[in-house]
């Protein structure tokens, strides 16, 4: 049946064709859609893992155990994955093992424009990426012939555009290969020393035969064109953007098996043509896998190492004309992101901000702390950073600033990587404050389910974390819980931890507005009679209120009536519609 399919969810498709049986995975945007997919199909086992590192040791359990297995991460979170990872290149697979990495090219939702094809090369894995819908499935399902074939994890990498975008495919039935009986062999998967260093010539003799694979694999092409004075080597969805301004013009050599990549076949392209020309984003990984093959091809001299290509953009290079596209006459003011009406994080961040504290932050949309007229984050590096940071920070500088400095991180990042952080502050005893934003969702990935919402990744009841019982495990003697949209409260658990002469967690709660199940408050009006136009209620940036004609004003259709610009009003000037929520 051929239909209209997300590169995410073709991928998922493929996986699922393939008779994929244990999923594991942890939610980073563009990865996401990819596991939430998976978990539509019943025939397949599908969680969400606290983090990367865990996803993949469980998905290499299943294969090991024989079932073929999948995990499903973003760029930043195969740095997290990255130990498990290098070894399990070393033991190889039972059953076919996948690893999706999804790179985000123009830092759309991510803190660096990493290259995961680096990662395939130190690590020694091959990786297939797809450049549409249609071969996200079907590469999806080559993965797995080729992990079971080569004794090998293999990756599966996608991009933004690709996993984002949508294209025809064609879909098939789900066939399940019989389960690969598990065999004892501490040979192969006990890597003590001794047995690793026997494993080390085995993983270099199969990518001697990968590369004689990717020779003579479909899944590398050569493209033929008219015109010979230039040829292309390109990837993903370089290749699209080439193939878009360049048609049949130039032959193209299509490589869909990144790593490792083809010799001879590469050797024999650039001979053809007069001029070799590399289109890739980020890095220059082809160009410089050409260069060692003694070949001088053109690549970022032409084109940079930093964001996104576009067509507009290959044509400009290629020096082919190409016809403007349309301009809008005014120019668009600027729309920063920011928190949404009624998030949870902004009373707290307000006093923060007001108390003058420095926070060390964390990965979530509560970074969105950092931006005016909160700009309370000061520090924002990886996941769990932030409480591993403050120790640092408090036991470099002492009381100078203890007293001042606090960490803040969501739920679903403290159980990803900030427990450790936690465990190193209790046990090192630095006189450092934590404060957990419980939001009771992994808000900024859109809304999945972690270890402490007591759901699964299908919604069903599942096993449910205490956060205050873990920290006073961890040897917290002071935790406490606030709500976040009581300013009052919120500046007197602050004022009163960072006095405190011991470490200490604070717990904010409250769930995401967004989630369908809470119940908001009606509305909030202004009293144009009362209100005196001082803007204080702007100062924490809700994007329900505006000012006009010199008087605050609500957004009713924004606003879900929280309070906490009622809290800032001198005047009460705010004041409840009544209307229903």
């Amino acid at each position: 049946m051929k239909k209209l399919m997300l590169g995410n969810a073709a991928a998922a498709r493929g996986l699922f064709e393939a008779g994929c049986a244990v999923v594991s995975s942890y939610p980073g945007t563009p990865s996401t859609e990819i596991t939430e997919e998976l978990a539509k199909y019943d025939e397949v086992y599908c969680e969400w893992a606290p983090n990367e590192k865990v996803a993949m040791e469980a998905a290499f359990g299943a294969s090991l155990a024989g079932k073929r297995s999948f995990c499903g991460m973003k760029h930043v979170g195969l740095n997290v994955a990255a130990d498990p990872l290098f070894t399990i290149s070393y033991t190889g697979v039972n059953a076919g093992m996948v690893i999706a990495v999804a790179d985000d090219a123009g830092m759309h939702s991510s803190q660096n424009e990493q290259d995961s094809r680096h990662y395939a090369r130190a690590a020694k894995v091959p990786m297939l990426e797809p450049s549409d819908s249609a071969e996200a499935l079907a590469f999806a399902k080559k993965a797995y012939e080729i992990s079971e074939a080569y004794d090998t994890p293999v990756f599966l990498k996608m991009c933004t555009r690709i996993a984002h975008s949508q294209s025809v495919v064609e879909t098939g039935e789900r066939i399940t290969p019989p389960a690969k009986p598990y065999e004892k062999n501490i040979g192969k998967y006990v890597m003590m020393p001794g047995n690793a260093i026997r494993r080390h010539p085995v993983v270099e003799e199969r990518t001697k035969k990968l590369i004689a694979l990717a020779e003579e694999s479909d899944l590398n092409r050569v493209e033929q064109g008219e015109d010979h004075s230039i040829g292309i080597i390109a990837s993903s969805t370089s290749y699209q953007y080439v193939k878009e301004v360049c048609g049949d013009k130039y032959p193209v050599l299509k490589l869909g098996m990144i790593w490792p990549m083809p010799e001879k076949k590469i050797l024999d392209f650039a001979a053809s043509v007069d001029r070799l020309i590399v289109v890739e984003e980020l890095d220059s990984f082809i160009e410089d896998h050409c260069r060692v093959l003694g070949l001088k091809p053109e690549g970022k001299s032409l084109f940079s190492p930093l964001g996104e290509l576009s067509q507009n953009l290959v044509a400009e290079k290629l020096g082919i004309g190409r016809e403007a596209g349309p301009t809008l006459n005014e120019t668009v003011p600027p729309r920063p992101p920011v928190m949404c009406a009624g998030c949870p994080h902004r009373g707290l961040f307000y006093t923060l901000s007001r108390n003058k504290c420095t926070v060390l932050g964390d990965i979530g949309c509560y970074t969105l702390g950092a931006v005016a007229p909160l700009s309370a984050i000061e520090m924002t590096a990886c996941m769990g950073a932030s409480v591993s940071a403050i120790h640092g920070f408090n036991k470099a500088l002492g009381k100078e600033s203890e007293g001042k400095t606090v960490a803040v991180i969501g739920d679903s990042t403290f159980m990803h990587s900030g427990m450790t952080g936690l465990a190193n502050i209790a046990y090192n005893q630095s006189n450092s404050t934590v404060i957990i934003l419980d939001n009771s969702i992994t808000g900024m990935t859109g809304h999945q389910q972690n270890p402490t919402t007591g759901y699964n990744i299908k919604g069903d009841p599942a096993g449910k974390i205490d956060l205050e019982s873990l920290c006073r495990a961890m040897g917290f003697n002071r935790v406490r819980v606030v709500d976040p949209y009581d300013l009052k409260a919120c500046d007197e658990a602050v004022k009163e931890e960072l006095r405190a002469a011991e470490p200490s967690v604070i717990i904010s709660r409250r769930p995401c507005a967004l989630l369908k199940y809470v119940k908001h408050k009606a509305p909030l009006k202004v009293n144009g009679e009362k209100c005196v136009g001082c803007k204080s209620c702007m100062r924490i940036g809700c994007p329900a209120i505006s000012i006009k004609n010199g008087k605050a004003r609500v957004d009713e259709t924004l606003c879900v009536g929280c309070g906490v610009c009622s809290q800032l009003c001198r005047v009460d000037a705010f004041e409840s519609t009544g209307k229903e929520a």
